[in-house]
């Protein structure tokens, strides 16, 4: 007996195959067997699609508002030595940003060095 796949996305194992397509009945997701490796969803990207890991450097492309700083983290600092966390609020990167100490970014929010 063929083992299907689960559903990439809704993780449901009541898949079935029609035409060469793999479908979930739970969601209606569609896919085709052949597809390339599900893209990971825990990899953190940058504002433009490039994948960063703990000790990159990153720049900072908007200003960013702090709660209860008197100022903000301004567009073009640069934050060295990031560390990525799991966050259920979205912020992903942990890091000490000169002049603010420590505290967490968005990865949305930020570009590779």
């Amino acid at each position: 007996m063929e083992t299907l796949p689960n559903c990439p996305e809704c993780g449901s194992t009541y898949t079935y195959e029609d035409r060469g397509m793999m479908i979930c009945p739970e969601c209606g997701h569609e896919w085709t067997p052949g597809d390339a490796v599900e893209e990971d969803n825990s990899a953190v990207k940058d504002s433009n699609g490039n994948l960063l890991a703990d000790g990159d450097t990153v720049t900072v492309i908007k200003d960013l508002k702090v709660k209860g700083a008197s100022g903000a983290i301004k567009q073009g600092t640069k934050v060295k030595n990031i560390r990525l966390v799991e966050s259920s609020d979205g912020h992903n990167i942990d890091c000490k940003v000169d002049g603010f100490g420590p505290m967490k970014l968005k990865s949305e929010f930020v570009k590779k060095a």
